[in-house]
């Protein structure tokens, strides 16, 4: 499973297409254009064996017009400074569409993490942390888990916050443990909010989740709770992917019995009748389900894809230039500034909670969550209703409009 690289012209060249339909000049999307800044960082590490070895480091701020910047961190092999800036953009764009007083920020080091020990993967994320110290912080710049970091990769970052600072800035990070003033909710809300913009979509369409096929890419956090909700909506789960390969049943996968088999053997390969990763992307299906990384659907791929609706349930899954050829095969697409942003919602309800030393129960996470994404979806359809476009061409025009309001609200300084 490997995804294809982004492309900044593809982004604007969408943006332009939504332009006509926002409340937004050319010369008000300059803005938009180019990051606020992007820092690169040299990150020297002394490894288990004693000697040092030095990696490099990227952080993004796309915009703070609408308020601090928030992101991911990705420990990834290949990370480079574009694709921090991309992906830092979308965060923007996702942002204003569930209307949050936040901007949008990514980051990251280019290292495979399965190759370091974990006193070395401590090490690399407390020496980034303090290379970021002065330009991060919960009313600055906000560190959120990603690709190859999790709740303890946070854990370690807000210590080093701390040491570097002498702050308690609990809200310098978000996805923590909930031991450290983390949420509930931070695992499971990306999927979560993928599972229910599609069941609305279906719904809005006449149609049902009863007994409709889903293909799940990437049976990670994000994919195993979507295919979770889906299947208690009656869907059928029959084929999902990881790392090592995909396992599939024409009947329907039991996805109890599949976590517990993963979770002992760290593949869902052997589960049921063995496939490719890239098969799933290819079966005759309802609903595909993209829960790996960017660029998952391709123009490599989207010629083989077979499904009637493809859920971005990770940032920029399908690229623009197999959109523009899935959308002519008469496929609808469920943008990630819609579909995913169930994460960007629960990393701003745990920055809330850290703000006011108040902590919400499950159950209120969850329906904060369902009811933040259930108006970001309100917001969307009625615009594609009035406007007569696509989901993402909707998505884009709001977010563009409301940027646009903040950005001239505040003026040029000086």
């Amino acid at each position: 499973m490997r995804a294809s690289g982004l492309n900044w012209q593809g982004l604007m060249e969408q943006l332009q297409q939504a332009l006509p339909y926002s409340e937004v000049s050319d010369q008000s999307l300059a803005y938009f254009k180019y990051p606020k800044r992007t820092l690169s960082v040299n990150l020297p590490v002394r490894m288990d064996d004693g000697t040092v070895r030095v990696f490099k480091g990227y952080r993004t701020v796309h915009s703070a017009a609408r308020g601090p910047s928030m992101g991911g961190v990705r420990f990834k092999a290949d990370l480079n400074a574009h694709e921090c800036e991309v992906l830092a953009a979308i965060m923007t764009l996702k942002a204003a569409v569930a209307d949050l007083p936040l901007g949008g920020a990514k980051g990251g080091v280019d290292v495979d993490p399965q190759t370091l020990s974990p006193h070395e993967l401590e090490g690399l994320t407390r020496r980034y942390t303090s290379e970021l110290v002065e330009l991060i912080g919960p009313s600055e710049d906000i560190l959120a888990p990603d690709v190859g970091s999790d709740a303890q990769t946070m854990a370690w970052m807000l210590d080093a916050y701390g040491e570097n600072t002498g702050l308690a800035a609990g809200g310098m990070v978000v996805g923590k443990p909930l031991q450290l003033g983390g949420s509930y909710g931070s695992k499971d809300a990306r999927g979560r909010s993928a599972a229910l913009v599609t069941a609305r979509v279906l719904e809005d369409r006449g149609e049902s989740l009863n007994r409709a096929r889903v293909a799940v890419y990437g049976f990670g956090d994000v994919g195993r709770k979507a295919a979770q909700t889906l299947a208690a909506q009656g869907a059928l789960v029959v084929a999902v992917s990881d790392q090592d390969g995909a396992t599939f049943a024409s009947s329907g996968l039991d996805l109890e019995a599949l976590s517990e088999w993963r979770e002992a053997r760290g593949t869902v390969q052997g589960f049921a009748t063995d496939i490719t990763p890239d098969e799933v992307v290819e079966l005759d299906v309802d609903v595909l389900m993209l829960a790996y990384d960017y660029g998952s659907v391709n123009a490599g791929n989207a010629h083989a894809v077979r499904a009637r609706y493809v859920v971005e349930a990770t940032n920029r899954a399908v690229l623009p230039e197999a959109e523009r050829f899935l959308v002519g095969q008469g496929v609808t697409i469920l943008p990630d500034l819609v579909a995913s942003i169930g994460g960007l919602i629960v990393n701003y309800l745990e920055w809330v909670q850290d703000a006011s030393n108040f902590f919400w129960t499950e159950t209120e996470i969850e329906r904060a969550i369902d009811l933040r994404v259930d108006a970001a979806v309100n917001t969307v359809t009625a615009f594609m209703q009035t406007r007569d476009v696509d989901m993402r061409t909707a998505a884009y025009a709001i977010a563009l409009t409301r940027l646009h309001g903040a950005t001239v609200m505040r003026g040029i300084y000086p």
